[in-house]
């Protein structure tokens, strides 16, 4: 599998305009309708932990005091800065800063296109293998983490749908369902983009 996503991901970039290719996905009633603007940079990391049993995808369960997406799920990720080099830095440094994941341990598979969310954040996942590491959270920002097998997410029986309508505009989300854990919005979104793009 570690070959196949490599192989689905060569030639992926990073974006010249982040927000302006997030944006590029709706219409503008839809942005306007649904998401807070104007879209601002940001990046995650989408951290693929190799283990003996095959590939887990690392997701973290947000802190329930935050302002923006408080006790969901997510990746490590968060907005961009001017000190960082690019968005692959700023997820690599969110993740450093969040979860304790050293940059120089992650290695890089690709990126997928930018997703614009809610909050009001064109965001780029970027694809990385990690090997098996412990976790330091940061906890004003995480209150845990956790695995999902990718082959549990690989399979479309596992993804279910959570349809969202606001001034007759419908999003039609999916969502996922690990243990006792429910993974939607933006980042269900990520999920299923990324298992499109690597069957």
């Amino acid at each position: 599998m570690r070959d196949q996503i490599i192989h689905r991901l060569a030639g992926s970039r990073l974006p010249v305009d982040a927000a302006a290719e997030a944006a590029a996905a709706w219409s503008r009633r839809t942005l306007d309708t649904w998401f807070r603007q104007p879209l601002r940079p940001a990046a995650v990391l989408i951290p693929l932990v190799e283990r003996t049993a095959g590939l887990h995808m690392l997701l973290t369960e947000r802190n329930a005091e935050l302002p923006d997406h408080p006790g969901q799920i997510a990746f490590p990720g968060g907005g961009a800065e001017d000190r960082d080099a690019d968005l692959e830095a700023t997820a690599l440094r969110e993740s450093c800063e969040e979860v304790g994941l050293d940059p120089a341990a992650v290695t890089i598979a690709g990126y997928m296109p930018p997703q614009a969310v809610i909050s009001g954040y064109a965001v780029v996942p970027v694809v990385g293998f990690v090997a098996p590491f412990e976790p330091v959270l940061d906890t004003r920002e995480v209150e845990a983490v956790f695995e999902v097998p990718l082959a549990f997410l690989l399979d479309d029986a596992n993804c279910g749908s959570n349809d969202r309508e606001r001034d007759g505009i419908t999003l039609k989300m999916p969502e996922y369902v690990w243990e006792s854990r429910r993974i939607w919005g933006a980042t269900a979104v990520m999920i299923h983009s990324f298992i499109k793009s690597i069957k």
